[in-house]
């Protein structure tokens, strides 16, 4: 049986006990029902997995022993940052933990103008923390040993501003470009809109900050369809699939 992945954000050391932070315990001994002996890997979020064995599970602490510790697996050569605009409830789940999955080094949930969702306050706050937890559940699973980063959200005209990848991307149904016989990319962004797409004037602005229109077909994808589409193209094209 193969041992299960676990996210701790805490510094990995060969020969160390460490008490399991409140949920990660409760999922090891509550969900998993694993018991004193068993195997597990460990993984901090920045790069470390650790292999370890359960030394103390009760109702009040799990404690593992880390036994060895190395570079962790999994990331890709292409580090994509995905722009994507914020849609109603597990639909930005989906997307979030299919990005992360497909190698997504960072992610920044988007205020565009079709969309509908805006949060504020302590709801955002909330929504923030949800959401990577998303991505630590989906590098769980896939075998990241490196967490991609969960921005807070924020306008698109912001996020626009701030991009200098290699290359740029804008999911646009209108038009077909040439962005795959780009050399050398090691760096891009990826702009996806809502349920509702991007208004012209904000594929304008995207045009303007240096994004190039990518078509994914003849078909209109869902918005959290599309991430995980252009996502793949993208590893096929310049990653590591």
């Amino acid at each position: 049986m193969k041992a299960p992945r676990i996210h701790v954000d805490a510094a990995l050391a060969p020969g160390v006990d460490l008490i399991l932070p409140e949920a990660a315990a409760r999922h090891v001994a509550a969900v998993l029902r694993l018991r004193e002996g068993a195997p597990l890997t460990l993984f901090d979020g920045r790069g470390q997995e650790a292999t370890a064995e359960l030394v103390e599970v009760t109702r009040k602490r799990v404690v593992v022993r880390i036994a060895t510790l190395a570079d962790g697996r999994g990331e890709s050569p292409l580090a994509v940052h995905l722009g994507q605009a914020i849609s109603k409830g597990e639909r930005m789940d989906y997307a979030i933990q299919k990005a992360a999955e497909l190698g997504v080094a960072a992610i920044t949930p988007l205020y565009t103008e079709h969309g509908d969702v805006r949060l504020k306050g302590e709801r955002a706050a909330k929504k923030l923390a949800h959401w990577q937890g998303v991505v630590a559940s989906a590098c769980e699973q896939c075998g990241r040993a490196t967490l991609p980063k969960v921005h807070a959200p924020r306008p698109l005209s912001e996020w626009l501003a701030d991009r200098d990848e290699a290359l740029r991307l804008v999911l646009h149904p209108a038009t077909e470009s040439a962005w795959r016989n780009a050399q050398g990319v090691t760096s891009a962004a990826l702009l996806i809109g809502s349920e509702g797409g991007l208004s012209a004037a904000e594929v304008a602005r995207a045009s303007d900050a240096g994004f190039t229109p990518l078509t994914l077909g003849p078909r209109i994808l869902r918005t959290e369809t599309a991430p995980v589409v252009a996502l793949t193209l993208l590893q096929h094209h310049f990653g590591d699939l």
